[in-house]
Order: structure tokens, then C-alpha cells, then sequence
């Protein structure tokens, strides 16, 4: 299971919620495991609806993780697809394994998730291949509680306190254990509680001592005292800790149909790949802009805007070429985390060969 995972804690900054989408035009949006999906919210009118017409259409399911879909959506509100002649709708559902789960079962063309919902499906016979990428690093920082902060200084003093995770098998979970093997701490002295999407408030009360949370959690927390022991979302922390970037969200599609879609594949990439050169110079309200207003609804838009500000330029690659290096670090955080056999070969996974250089 994934950070975008329906019962993963603060899957998108809060108030953005893919359940609160309606579909008041049905004959545009698809419904998936009870999510609405968007699609057509930019309309084309006019002389452009004639071109529009004419432009591929296909279903690409998302799993509604706010700071993963920006380059999805600037590449459909910026026209990037339009310009390679697709028009893709972006099909929202709840957590990367329903969006997995309706690519495999043929509800949609393309699947966008992070790499480990890809790793776990593809390691249980799910016959899919990977083949652009467009993030590389993993939405989470391990922090501490306020009161916690001074007892607890790196990873090492974790031993012998409480430590908050989602769910067990959850990517922050299996993102604690690398962390802390990697930093000599023995993971069975250090207690792991799982709280869902309360992690937030335990650590502000303190009921535990440090947990695994996502923006805006952790520009909260930092702000009543907690401490910062890993941010993953950022570049130099990734590479003190991870060992450099850490493969994450990606595209999907059905190891059946590659040879097909190939040129479509490549369109597909190409107009992502243009949305990953344009996102380094756009301000926060640019990729703002760019989100559906349903999507938004109820946000705090000043700290999305601070927070894209933030981490666009390390959480999104320059390119959507797959980094085989970065995937496996990801592979081993699973295996470390025993989500996947230790002797699971899943470098079949990912298809180098429309995405070159």
C-alpha cells in the first residue's frame, strides 16, 4: 500500500479530498470505487471544440495525492497532452492501489502511482509495466513531537519510544524500518503505533513521540517545536539518508497492450515530459491555477502555495526517463520492510525502451 492509499495518513493536505468531487456531468467523468472523477473542467469552445474533437481521448486513474498530481494536471490545464494530440481525462479514485486496481481490471488506459503500489502489484502477478516517471522523492518527513523534541535528536534515540505510522505495510512504515536499519537502530525496541490519518494530532498532544507525516503536517509541527529527523522531500536529506532520489510516482499500463500503445505511450510521456520542463518556472499560483476547483475546495490555498514553493524543484523530476538506481532503493525499502520477498526479481516492472535518455 501507498502514500496515496485511502487509509494512509494525510493523503492530501487537508480539505482536499477526492471524495468531495461530484460528477454533475456523467457522459464526461467516471466514477471509480465511489470517487468522482474530473474531466473536461477546462472545455474547449468555439472553433477549439471542433480541434478538440479530433484528439485521442484516453483515461489515465490517479490516486488523488495532491502534491503528486501537479504535473498531471499543468500538463492537461497547460495544454502540454493537447499539443501531442491527446486528450487525456484524469481519473480520480481513492488511494494508488483503486487506481491500480482499475488499470489491471481494464477501467482505464494508464495508471499513475507511487513506485511501491507498482513493486507490491507487479510482485503478485499483476502483468503491467512502468514506463515514465514523475517524481522522485517520497512525500514524508519523520518528525518528532513538540515535547519530544529535545529527548529524541537523530534516528538512533528512537530506540525505546513510540513511533506513529499510518498502517503496518504502509509505505511510511516501510520507510521507518529502512531508516532505521540504515541508521544502526534496532527496529524491535522502538514501538510502532498505527493511527491512520490521526497522526497529526497525537503528535501535537504528544500521545507519541515521533511519526511519519506529510505537508502540510509537517510545517505545523515544525511550527509548535517539533523536530525534523528525515525529510524526505528534500533533496539532501534523500541523499544523506536514502542514499539519493527515491523513485516514486509513475505511469502504468498493461504489459499486454505495450507494443500497441507504443506511440501513444510516447505521447503520453512526451506531454508530461513538457510538464516537468515548465513546472522549475512556475509560480506556486501557476500550479495552483492548474488543479480542478472541486479538488480545492476547503483548502488553506496560502500554505499549498508555500508548500509548492517549497518542494516543486525537489519533489518532481527533470525528465519522466525511469532512474533504474533510484527504483531499486525503493525494491530494497520494501524488501527491508519484508512487503516483498526478499528474492523477488521485479526489474521486469519497468519498460525503458519508450522513454530513452
Amino acid at each position: 500500500m501507498g502514500c496515496c492509499d485511502a487509509d494512509h495518513a494525510a493523503p492530501v493536505p487537508e480539505g482536499l479530498t477526492s471524495a468531495t468531487l461530484a460528477p454533475p456531468d456523467l457522459n464526461r467523468r467516471t466514477v471509480l470505487g465511489g470517487v468522482a472523477a474530473i474531466a473536461g473542467l477546462l472545455s474547449a469552445a468555439g472553433p477549439a471544440a471542433a480541434q478538440q474533437k479530433e484528439l485521442k481521448k484516453l483515461k489515465l486513474a490517479f490516486c488523488s495525492q495532491i502534491l503528486c498530481i501537479i504535473p498531471y494536471e499543468v500538463a492537461r490545464a497547460q495544454g502540454h497532452w493537447r499539443n501531442h494530440g491527446l486528450d487525456v481525462e484524469l481519473v480520480y479514485t481513492r488511494g494508488g492501489g483503486a487506481a491500480m486496481q482499475a488499470l489491471v481490471g481494464g477501467a482505464v488506459d494508464y495508471a499513475a502511482t507511487a513506485l511501491d503500489v507498482a513493486i507490491q502489484a507487479y510482485a503478485k502477478g499483476a502483468e503491467i509495466r512502468r514506463f515514465a516517471t514523475t517524481g522522485r522523492l517520497p512525500l514524508f518527513a519523520l518528525v518528532t513531537a513538540p515535547k519530544a523534541a529535545n529527548a529524541v535528536k537523530d534516528l538512533k534515540s528512537l530506540e525505546g519510544k513510540t513511533v506513529a505510522v499510518s498502517g503496518l505495510g504502509n509505505a511510511d512504515h516501510a520507510l521507518l524500518l529502512f531508516l532505521l536499519k540504515q541508521a544502526g537502530a534496532d527496529k524491535d525496541k522502538v514501538q510502532v503505533a498505527t493511527l491512520g490519518v490521526n497522526i497529526l494530532e497525537a503528535l501535537r498532544q504528544g500521545q507519541v513521540d515521533a511519526g511519519l507525516v506529510q505537508e502540510p503536517a509537517l510545517t505545523v509541527l515544525t511550527s509548535a517545536g517539533s523536530r525534523t529527523l528525515v525529510n524526505a522531500m528534500d533533496l539532501n536529506d534523500a541523499q544523506k539518508y536514502l542514499g539519493g532520489p527515491y523513485e516514486f510516482m509513475g505511469v502504468a499500463v498493461r504489459a499486454k497492450e505495450v507494443e500497441q500503445r507504443r506511440e501513444e505511450m510516447l505521447l503520453v510521456a512526451k506531454g508530461l515530459d513538457d510538464a516537468l520542463k515548465a513546472i522549475p518556472k512556475l509560480k506556486p499560483d501557476d500550479m495552483v491555477n492548474a488543479l480542478p476547483k472541486e479538488l480545492l475546495a476547503g483548502a488553506d490555498i496560502a500554505q499549498l502555495r508555500e508548500v509548492l514553493g517549497r518542494y516543486a524543484t525537489s519533489l518532481y523530476p527533470e525528465k519522466v526517463t525511469i532512474d533504474l538506481d533510484s527504483s531499486r532503493r525503493v525494491a530494497e525499502t520494501l524488501k527491508t520492510a519484508g512487503l516483498v520477498k526478499p528474492d523477488a526479481d521485479v526489474s521486469g516492472l519497468h519498460d525503458t525502451s519508450i522513454v530513452k535518455g
